[in-house]
């Protein structure tokens, strides 16, 4: 019994298996429109025959290749830690604190499901 309180049970790692999987897939689509925005910068139909000063004056909402690529890259970062938080609920192991040994709390897992480290412990690495 003394080992069900140094992890998570199985019902609550499918919970935090779920959550997961559902940021996974949502990750997987926002990463898919940021790498068709850039494919579409390539793009030198119609669209490149308006002024540049117009596309300019409209391009406050538009980011640059190097800002979408930024994005790009950061979002395929989070599928990653998604994905290790994946095989760290296939070892039994995901909840449990890197540094500290325990528990993460479940607020934090719900709001930040990669975590791998208590608050505790990433307040006292921020010092």
């Amino acid at each position: 019994m003394a080992d069900e309180k140094n992890r998570y049970s199985d019902a609550e790692l499918a919970e935090f298996k779920t959550l997961i999987e559902g940021k996974l897939e949502e990750a997987h689509k926002d990463l898919d429109e940021l790498s068709s925005t850039m494919s579409l910068g390539e793009d030198h139909g119609t669209n490149d025959t308006s002024p540049t000063f117009k596309m300019m004056e409209d391009g406050s909402e538009v980011l640059t290749k190097e800002e979408t690529a930024k994005l790009a890259l950061r979002q395929q970062k989070f599928i990653t830690h998604l994905e290790h938080a994946l095989m760290r609920i296939q070892n039994k192991t995901y909840g449990v604190c890197r540094v500290t040994g325990n528990l993460i709390k479940k607020e934090r897992l719900k709001a930040v499901p990669h975590a791998t480290l208590s608050i505790e412990a990433k307040m006292a690495q921020q010092k």
